[in-house]
């Protein structure tokens, strides 16, 4: 066994923990299908929301961690629940009026309202895809409208037919009473309107394969459950498409994790091992609530690459799965410094310290070299005090700071001050608050402006933070945290900033001073 399996198996990372649990399932025989088959599901009824991504990054980690530890192939596949029907019209979309005639029809049969392409299903998996590709995922995509309707799920779906009662029987013990009365595990497709019908089944002829109800207009109707002509509800879906893919492993929100028992009996009653879970906690937007595609609250993932890397979001993903989290734009600055602290400990641990991690699972185990010699967090004071209109204004402060740093040596920085610009001007600037100083933080703040005038020790962040510590204590601030957040309310417009030695050492000496100079005049009032 190679060191770092052996380490591996150790390991208390949670993409470890749970690959381990996979190791211990097949420890007798590998899986039929011979690889491993992770899933993760997306049901396309509104623009993809981060959390979808979120599902796709931590399915993919724990693979990868499964990969570091066994020698079974794996497969990735991403389903989308497109043959659903559209059960209200999202609020973030254009003209969601022309929708409303619509409803009830597979979300694969409704028209894009975007009018790029063939239905509103097929735009939004491809949005899904364009993103799950932007961050160079390996997975196989699948249509649940192409899996029904060329046959591929023919045979689960006639099994379905003969498991009928067995089927009903789990799922009406899950039900009110109210709805007991009108369930049936299929839902047909109205060959007259071509919605998709909640309706009760008159009877189900496991022999012919076939289902019979009454149509939307009264009249009696008799159709094959196979040929896409007929779809299964969402819980029966779940355990039907476990059995007919081979599902070995899927996690998926706490709001399904009720639902687990369910999901798994139908699998067994098919005939297929249920699969192993993970059960993740929600996202959560700004106001607590649960992020949604069809509320469209909370961070898109184009909205998250506006001001921040690919990376930085996955970082965000990988950490405390278990634990609710906000996820909200205030996230995105520690979210990025920490990647990149995380990205700088890396070479410098042992093999042990880098499988715990974050970067090795982000990046497969060959996490990159951080270019990011100015924190984020610095970059967006920088914006702030010198009002960056763009990042090429950044580059200026930058240069003097790093000498040897350019956009093309350096395009993660380069990328980050455009960010961090876009950042500043969209969130940072709005909120920003100055005050007047205090006849105390004013003598202070002169007395800085002075010393930095004539100081010769060059741009050493620490020598400058010692200097301004210096000043603040010969100025009677206790505690030394009310001067520091002086500074940043006087000079910045903000409760909180940065390393103020290091914000100095980047925005230049001689520019702090001036900077000083003209908040002390009121010029920022």
């Amino acid at each position: 066994m190679s060191e770092l399996r052996e380490l591996a198996m150790t390991s208390k990372a949670w993409p470890f923990e749970e690959a381990k649990k996979l190791v211990k399932r097949f420890a007798k025989q590998p899986p039929a299908s011979g690889a491993v088959l992770f899933e993760t599901g997306y049901g396309p009824s509104g623009l993809p929301h981060i959390g979808t991504f979120g599902e796709v990054a931590r399915t993919t980690m724990i693979r990868r961690a499964f990969e570091a530890i066994s020698d079974i192939p794996t497969r990735l596949i991403c389903f989308s629940d497109d043959l659903d029907g559209m059960r209200k019209v999202p609020g973030n979309v254009p003209d969601p009026a022309a929708l409303e005639a619509h409803l009830q029809r597979p979300l694969s049969d409704v028209p894009d309202p975007f009018g790029e392409y063939d239905s509103f299903a097929a735009h939004n998996n491809a949005m899904l895809r364009r993103f799950l590709d932007t961050f160079g995922f390996e997975y196989e995509f699948i249509s649940a409208t192409d899996f029904y309707r060329s046959g591929r799920f023919d045979a689960v779906l006639l099994r379905c037919v003969e498991k009928y009662d067995e089927i009903m029987e789990v799922m009406l013990a899950s039900l009110r009473e109210e709805r007991r009365a009108t369930y049936s595990i299929f839902l047909p497709i109205s060959a007259k309107t071509g919605r998709v019908l909640y309706v009760p089944m008159k009877s189900v002829d496991a022999a012919a394969g076939t289902i019979t109800f009454d149509d939307e207009d009264g009249e009696e109707v008799t159709m094959p459950v196979t040929g896409g002509q007929v779809k299964l509800q969402w819980k029966p879906d779940f355990g039907a498409r476990w059995a007919a893919l081979g599902v070995d492993f899927e996690m998926y929100g706490k709001d399904h994790s009720t639902n687990t028992h369910i999901y798994d009996k139908i699998c067994r009653i098919l005939g297929a091992p249920a699969p192993a879970h993970f059960v993740y906690e929600m996202f959560l937007d700004e106001a607590g609530q649960k992020i949604s595609k069809s509320a469209g609250n909370g961070i898109s993932i184009d909205q998250w690459m506006r001001y921040a890397s690919a990376e930085s979001l996955s970082y965000f993903m990988y950490q405390k799965p278990k634990t609710a989290k906000r996820l909200h734009f205030d996230v995105i600055p520690k979210a990025v410094d920490e990647y990149h602290q995380q990205l700088r400990a890396f070479p410098t641990q042992e093999l042990k310290a880098q499988l715990n991690n974050p970067v090795w699972h982000i990046h497969n185990g060959q996490p990159p070299e951080s270019d990011m010699v100015v924190p984020f967090s610095m970059l967006l004071n920088l914006a702030s005090a010198s009002s960056a209109e763009n990042k090429a204004q950044m580059w200026g402060f930058i240069h003097k700071y790093a000498p040897k740093a350019s956009p093309e040596t350096h395009p993660g920085l380069d990328a980050a001050a455009g960010q961090a610009v876009r950042y500043f001007h969209d969130f940072v600037k709005p909120a920003k608050v100055y005050r007047a100083a205090s006849d105390q933080e004013r003598a202070a703040l002169e007395d800085l402006a002075d010393k930095l005038r004539a100081w010769d020790g060059g741009t050493d962040g620490e020598a400058l933070q010692s200097l301004v510590f210096a000043v603040g204590k010969a100025h009677g601030f206790e505690p030394l945290r009310d001067w520091f957040k002086a500074i940043y309310e006087v000079l910045l417009g903000a409760s909180q900033g940065p390393r103020f030695g290091g914000f100095i050492a980047l925005y230049g000496v001689d520019e702090t001073a001036e900077l000083i100079d003209k908040a002390l005049d009121g010029a920022f009032l």
